[in-house]
C-alpha cells in the first residue's frame, strides 16, 4: 500500500517536477556550465571558438574594480534600504491593525498598489519628479527656500533616492505579511500588559516584536535576497551612473553578457551573487534560529 501511495505521490507531482526542471533546473546548470567557458560574442557565431576555462572567470571578476565598486553599492543599498523597509512596512502595518484606524481595505489597498505596479512605469515618473529642473520634488523645495538639488546626477544623492523608490514601491508586500502577523498576536497579552501598568513601547518591545519574531526573519530574509538583485531601478532611472555610484551586481552583469557580450563571465557573476546571496540569508536564519532557542 505504501509503494502505490508513493508511486500516486510521484504521479501527481511529475508535471510540477518536470516544469522546475525545464524552465529552472536546465537554465541553472546551463549557466553553471557556461560560466566555466570563455563563451562570447565570437563563440555566439561559431562554437568552435567556445573554450573551457574552469575558473578563470571568477578569478578574474575578483581582480576587477569594477566588480567590488558594484558589489558594495549593491551592499550599501541592502543595509541600509533593507532596515528602512521593515521599518516602514510595520509602522504602516500596525496603523492598519489599530482599532482606531478606519476605512482598512481602502488603506489596505493603497498601500499594496505600488507593489502590483509596473517598476520601469513607476520609475519612469519618479525620474520625472526628481528632475533638477522641472521636477515636483525641487518645486516643493523651492518653496520652503532650499535650493534644487541634482537628486539623479549627484553621485552623493542618486543611491538614495533610487532607495527612496524601492522602498516605496516595495513595502506594501512586506505590510501585508506583518498585518498578518499582527492579527495573529492574542490581545489578551496587551490587555494584561495594560493591567500591569506596560506602555505603548513597551507593549511593542516586549509583546509585538518578540511575538513577530518569525515573521520578522521571513520578511527579513525576502527583503534581502530582492534587494540584491537591483537591477530595473537604475537601469531606468539613471543607468548606472553619475560616476557609476549606483551600478548594481545585477546591473554590471547586465552590461558584461548584453552589452560586451562576455556570456561567461556574467553567468559567473551570476553565481558569485547566489554564493553571497545564500552566505547572508543563512546568516540569518540561523541568527533566527538561535534567538528561538534562548
Amino acid at each position: 500500500m505504501s509503494s502505490r501511495t508513493s508511486l500516486a505521490g510521484w504521479i501527481f507531482a511529475a508535471p510540477s517536477l518536470l516544469v522546475l526542471g525545464v524552465f529552472f533546473g536546465l537554465p541553472v546548470a546551463s549557466a553553471l556550465l557556461l560560466s566555466v567557458t570563455d563563451f562570447d560574442l565570437y563563440a555566439l557565431s561559431d562554437v568552435s571558438n567556445l573554450r573551457f576555462v574552469a575558473l578563470d572567470n571568477y578569478i578574474e571578476l575578483l581582480q576587477t574594480p569594477m566588480f567590488w565598486k558594484s558589489l558594495w553599492n549593491t551592499t550599501y543599498f541592502v543595509i541600509l534600504g533593507v532596515p528602512m523597509s521593515l521599518a516602514l512596512s510595520l509602522g504602516a502595518a500596525m496603523l492598519l491593525n489599530a482599532p482606531v484606524a478606519r476605512f482598512k481595505g481602502l488603506f489596505r489597498t493603497a498601500l499594496f498598489a505600488p507593489v502590483v505596479t509596473t517598476v520601469v512605469a513607476v520609475a519612469v515618473i519618479w525620474r520625472y519628479l526628481f528632475n533638477t529642473r522641472y521636477g515636483l520634488v525641487n518645486w516643493g523645495l523651492g518653496h520652503l527656500g532650499i535650493d534644487p538639488v541634482d537628486w539623479l546626477g549627484d553621485p552623493h544623492w542618486a543611491m538614495p533616492t533610487i532607495m527612496l523608490f524601492a522602498v516605496w514601491k516595495n513595502f506594501g508586500y512586506n505590510m501585508v505579511i506583518f498585518l498578518a502577523g499582527l492579527q495573529a498576536i492574542p490581545q489578551d497579552l496587551y490587555e494584561a500588559a495594560r493591567i500591569d501598568g506596560a506602555n505603548r513601547w513597551k507593549q511593542f518591545l516586549h509583546i509585538t516584536l518578540p511575538m513577530l519574531g518569525p515573521v520578522l526573519l521571513v520578511v527579513g530574509v525576502i527583503t534581502v535576497s530582492g534587494y540584491f538583485q537591483l537591477f530595473a531601478e537604475p537601469y531606468v532611472m539613471t543607468r548606472g551612473d553619475p560616476l557609476q555610484s549606483t551600478v548594481s551586481v545585477l546591473y554590471f552583469m547586465f552590461e558584461e553578457g548584453f552589452k560586451w557580450w562576455n556570456l561567461g563571465r556574467a553567468s559567473a557573476v551570476a553565481f558569485l551573487l547566489f554564493l553571497i546571496i545564500l552566505a547572508v540569508t543563512s546568516l540569518m536564519l540561523r541568527f533566527g534560529r538561535k534567538r528561538d532557542l534562548v
